[in-house]
């Protein structure tokens, strides 16, 4: 009886020790599975004048848990950011949270602002690199601007960032506002101000944003 005991003893014992192993093992794979999306934005991003919860970037951390893809988001948005404040604040990011994914949708406030063009691609180029070079997949959104800007200036201003996402093999959403400020009755797609997207437009951001993003999210889970 007493060797009986004893054995079933060890038996429980050693059952106890595997069921252990294979929950840390199983909390290590998700761990290492779970993938996470740095949004380095502006107002476009940032919910600006929105509840919160119906910006696109919130919309997409529902897609995620929708569609099942191990994916966290860090938005990292801010209002009224240019591309220099992006340059700025990107290393510490990069640092701290270690996407998988960077989106990087600045370059607006750049252009309101008449900055030159040169230093909003010179930004967006170092941002673009040092997003590659922590091995992070980027996603370029393409930005335009009001005729008003000129002709040059304006036709030049569009075709910065995908000259950029080709020269850097990067993914590109050809114009972040497709469907929103290219309609006929865009007017009723916007705030009060004419400048940023109320919220039923958030959603047809997001359809903008995800062809480009779920190729390179499924990626990572594999």
């Amino acid at each position: 009886m007493p060797i009986d005991f004893t054995r079933r003893v060890r038996m429980a014992l050693a059952g106890l020790v595997f069921s252990l192993l294979t929950s840390v093992g199983n909390a290590a794979t998700t761990v290492a599975t779970t993938s996470t999306v740095l949004v380095m934005g502006d107002s476009l991003s940032a919910e600006y004048g929105l509840a919160r919860g119906t910006g696109w970037v919130a919309l997409l951390e529902k897609r995620l848990q929708a569609e099942k893809i191990n994916a966290q988001v860090v938005n990292a948005s801010i209002s009224g950011e240019t591309t220099a404040g992006g340059v700025t604040r990107l290393p510490a990011l990069l640092a701290q949270h270690h996407p998988n994914v960077v989106v990087i949708e600045l370059g607006a406030n750049d252009a309101l602002r008449g900055f030159a063009l040169s230093g909003t691609q010179s930004n967006l180029t170092t941002m673009v690199k040092a997003s590659k070079a922590v091995g992070a997949k980027v996603v370029m959104v393409g930005m335009q601007v009001p005729p008003n800007f000129g002709k040059r200036y304006t036709e030049d201003f569009a075709g910065l960032f995908p000259k950029l996402a080709k020269s850097e093999s990067v993914a590109l959403v050809p114009f972040f506002l497709k469907g929103v400020a290219d309609r006929a009755d865009a007017r009723d797609w916007f705030q009060a101000d004419g400048m940023h997207p109320n919220a039923k437009a958030h959603p047809v951001i997001l359809e903008n944003m995800w062809p480009a993003l779920k190729p390179l999210l499924l990626g990572c889970q594999r």
